[in-house]
């Protein structure tokens, strides 16, 4: 191996199609970590407690990742790619302290992975507060391997991060006191709960192992104002956060809002969800904030723009949830736009909020001219009143027909 490729926040890399790497977790204080290995499923959960890796348990049942050595700064795990049980998505690698310990405390984290293709390596420079922290993951992705860096923080130990993945800790009996501390809850945000909604979508739709960069756009026109008001745009954007959570390569959402004018907001995670809408685009009022008409060109442009020009990727598509309430009337000059991208690794889906003049996107199935059909609509009377479930299946309803169409004809790698 002759070059080390080092890994921002977030980045993601090939590793390998098959054979063995090598993972090197080190630090260089005192402090006492606990590194473990969870292997996950498409649910994001483990099969069984017995995937899950660490000083109590150093392999998993097909002894595909083995602990194999746990010293006071340094923690290896071997992983057998061939080996991995077909039913194993992700393995995530995380870290833990005791006590009240934090990350604060610990210099030097590196998490380092080894293959025949070279070594990558991610610093955790930027932990604080954390007592536990997911530090990167090795993921199936079509038929190869890849390598994310995460650094994501999580409160509590080693005993709710374990829980999180499904394993389920047994506590060890205590005899009853007068009184004790109060334990300790793990309480799962909106999030969590819509994560595992989306998990079950995907899978039924056979595109669970899927990632893209997932992007949503809201009409913030004047008469949107009282869905602003009512929080429905909030609600609205923290169920396509979850698709992101799941579906994302680092697990950002992209956000534009548009009026007679557009802007594009700044990405959030998961972490970030709670006020997002508020916080960045306050209930627009009649005329004010970004226009109170529907300008839809020039949003789609700068969406284009962004993930064909200013961060393309070939093998890694781009999926955007667009919310209107109507009011669309530059029928040709969209039908231009979406016909000119249908070449770009783009997926369209409108979402349509109430019963109102959707022009052109009421045609997208019969739009001609198109390399591939690149996008799909329907409408809503009350989004609402339209449960998880059936939200997610129907915004996944066309997208894996255009993911195998795209890679057949080369618009995807």
């Amino acid at each position: 191996m002759s070059n080390m490729v080092s890994l921002q926040k977030g980045g993601n890399t090939v590793i390998a199609e098959s054979g063995m790497v090598t993972v090197e977790v080190q630090w260089n204080s005192t402090s006492v970590l606990d590194v473990s290995s969870f292997l996950v499923g498409a649910n994001g959960k483990v099969p069984s407690d017995d995937y899950m890796v660490f000083y109590n348990q150093e392999t998993e049942p097909e002894r595909s990742v083995c602990l194999t050595m746990n010293d006071a700064n340094r923690v290896v795990f071997t992983i057998q790619l061939e080996k991995l049980s077909p039913m194993i998505q992700n393995c995530f690698f995380t870290a833990t302290l005791e006590g009240n310990s934090t990350f604060a405390t610990v210099q030097g984290l590196t998490i380092t992975i080894k293959s025949t293709q070279g070594e990558v390596c991610y610093e955790i420079d930027d932990a604080t507060e954390e007592g536990a922290l997911v530090l990167a993951e090795v993921y199936r992705h079509q038929d190869k391997f890849k390598f994310r860096a995460i650094g994501r923080g999580f409160n509590g130990g080693l005993k709710p991060l374990a829980e999180s993945y499904g394993v389920v800790v047994e506590e060890p009996e205590v005899p009853s006191v007068p009184y004790s501390e109060p334990v300790q809850e793990v309480n799962l945000t909106k999030i969590d709960l819509l994560k595992k909604t989306v998990a079950i979508s995907l899978e039924k739709k056979k595109i669970a192992s899927e990632k893209a960069r997932v992007a949503v756009v809201f009409d913030a026109s004047g008469s949107m104002t009282g869905l602003y008001q009512l929080g429905t745009i909030q609600r609205a954007f923290e169920r396509v956060l979850a698709v992101a959570a799941c579906m994302d390569d680092n697990g950002e959402l992209d956000v534009w809002f548009f009026g007679s004018k557009f802007m594009k907001a700044k990405s959030v995670t998961e972490q970030d969800f709670e006020g997002y809408i508020q916080r960045t685009y306050p209930a627009p009022k009649m005329f004010g904030g970004l226009g109170a008409g529907n300008n839809e060109p020039p949003v789609m442009k700068d969406i284009i723009k962004h993930y064909v020009k200013k961060e393309p990727s070939r093998d890694m598509p781009a999926y955007i949830i667009f919310f209107s309430d109507g009011g669309i009337y530059q029928d040709k000059e969209i039908a231009k736009i979406l016909t000119d991208a249908s070449k770009h690794n783009i997926f369209w889906q409108f979402v349509g909020l109430g019963n109102a003049n959707y022009g052109v996107l009421r045609k997208l199935d019969d739009l001609p001219g198109r390399f591939i059909d690149n996008a799909d609509f329907f409408a809503l009377d009350d989004l609402d009143k339209v449960s998880d479930e059936e939200l997610y299946n129907r915004l996944f309803d066309e997208f894996p027909q255009w993911l195998k169409e795209a890679r057949q004809k080369g618009i995807l790698h």
